[in-house]
């Protein structure tokens, strides 16, 4: 195997020594690699940013690499692991070899994620309204009713603009064959987008030359593509006062939260912070009461209001739900949005695409059994040793049974879990992730990675160039998700054509 750095390193006189950065690199056998051919030559759009790389060494990457480590640190850019006993609050890894798209392929993604949330919007509408795809028979109706994220008190109540899913973040996945496939639907508060932001300020930082000369797209439009989103969908076009509904400063999530407010020019509020008076939304100013029009919240939507949900909750405000219901205020994502994130509704939206967009989905998804069906369940229990099993609502890589890496006593203890409650749970075959080169533990090796893009959707639907890519630190494995060890990289989409 020849070595990637032998046929594109063109290293400045000073450089001449260094050790390059991908010189030991080999892709992972059985995997697409996103960056290097299988015989370890770059693949033919990214050879530039593989030679600016290679050419900075790899003595000069790691002191980089402490360098991004270091404004990380100091910028407080954090999440919390509820689970974690040691303490809750942790800096989020952050590798410096970005994951680079090329614009072709870009190009696929962008429409078919667009295509996707319209979809899962006009699925919402529908399963609110009239509910035509079940009287269709499309999609079983006991797997929607039954959904947990299900919300009978909604149906009939259209927000503001018609817009269920303003904020989506749809998970991508790339097999053998290199191709983008939909993994999962998160559109009810979809997190990590702030994320994305600060790993490009680090990146530019850092590597403001390889940066400038590798023809990136920008993503530092998201906070203002976002408010001009929620603006237009705002019940009162008189300068409408959009604000942040956080759960607090002990939410795993509070870090972006603060960081969306600031980034957007609005307030960060609790539920404390806002009351409810002839059936609108105030917040509480030092110059008095002011109407809120906009609340882009990131709390579920059973402790929104205690009045119309969990009687017990802290966190809401108490008649917000009536205000919504009468349309003034608009509340993104909408209330009840879960059933259209439902693992097991996941499996029909590519019919839901045909049914409402007389379309073929540019997107793929990956093959899914639905436990709740009976032919489906059957199949996933002979042959768990070879499915990935998860929990219909349950994210973070939480109430997951990897199959093929699972144990005898685990696969035992599911398969009594998925008998006596099906409609818990879905069951797919173990996709090889594609990898991406990676620092680790002072060498680039391959690790498995994600990406989640982010769509906003105002009159019309705006995705972010690029998105989160995180990606599996540890060696082997399959999960990515930061709670469980995971980290994250730059997603470099690259400008012009091919």
């Amino acid at each position: 195997m020849t070595a990637p750095a032998q046929k594109t390193s063109r290293r400045a006189p000073r450089q001449r020594d260094a050790e390059a950065l991908f010189q030991d690199y080999r892709p992972l056998e059985g995997a697409h690699d996103e960056v290097f051919n299988p015989d370890g030559s770059p693949r033919p759009r990214f050879t530039t940013v593989v030679r600016l790389l290679d050419q900075l060494g790899k003595e000069e990457f790691r002191a980089r690499q402490r360098l991004a480590d270091n404004a990380f640190l100091r910028g407080g850019i954090t999440f919390s692991v509820y689970s974690d006993r040691k303490g809750a609050e942790k800096i989020f890894p952050f590798d410096l070899i970005p994951r680079v798209v090329s614009a072709r392929d870009w190009d696929v993604v962008e429409k078919g994620l667009v295509q996707r949330v319209t979809a899962l919007n006009e699925f919402l509408r529908d399963i609110y309204g009239d509910q035509r795809i079940l009287k269709e028979k499309l999609i079983p109706r006991d797997l929607v009713l039954g959904s947990s994220g299900y919300v009978p008190k909604v149906r009939g109540v259209v927000p503001p603009g018609g817009v269920y899913a303003h904020i989506s973040g749809i998970d991508l996945i790339r097999g053998p064959d290199g191709r983008f496939v939909v993994l999962e639907d998160n559109i009810r508060t979809p997190s990590g987008v702030s994320y994305v932001i600060e790993n490009r300020q680090v990146m530019k930082r850092v590597f403001p030359r390889i940066f400038a000369r590798s023809r990136v797209r920008g993503v530092r439009d998201y906070p203002r593509q976002l408010r001009r989103a929620l603006e237009e969908l705002s019940p009162s076009k008189d300068g409408p006062r959009v604000v942040v509904l956080t759960p607090g400063p002990f939410n795993s999530a509070y870090f972006e939260h603060s960081f969306l407010a600031r980034s957007m020019g609005t307030d960060l509020v609790q539920g404390s912070d806002l009351f409810v008076h002839d059936d609108r939304v105030w917040v509480k100013t030092t110059s008095g009461p002011a109407r809120v029009d906009v609340i882009y919240r990131r709390i579920g939507d059973e402790f929104l209001d205690p009045r119309a949900f969990r009687k017990d909750s802290l966190l809401g405000v108490p008649g917000i739900f009536r205000a919504y219901a009468r349309g003034n205020v608009t509340l993104a994502n909408a209330i009840g949005n879960g059933v259209a994130d439902d693992k097991g509704t996941y499996p029909f939206v590519p019919d839901m695409i045909r049914f409402y967009l007389s379309e073929e989905p540019i997107l793929d998804q990956v093959e899914t059994l639905v436990c709740a069906r009976e032919d489906d369940r059957k199949r996933t229990l002979e042959k768990l040793s070879r499915l990935v099993v998860k929990t219909v609502d349950e994210a973070g890589g939480y109430g997951m049974l990897m199959g093929p890496k699972s144990s005898k006593r685990e696969r035992e203890a599911f398969a009594r879990k998925i008998r006596q409650h099906p409609r818990k749970y879905i069951a797919q075959p173990l996709v090889e992730l594609s990898t991406c080169p990676t620092w680790v533990r002072g060498r680039v090796a391959p690790r498995r990675v994600d990406l989640r893009p982010y769509i906003i959707t105002g009159k019309q639907s705006w995705v972010l160039p690029g998105g989160l890519t995180r990606v599996a630190l540890v060696a082997g494995s399959y999960v990515v998700n930061s709670s469980q060890g995971g980290g994250s990289k730059d997603t470099w989409v690259l400008e012009g054509s091919e």
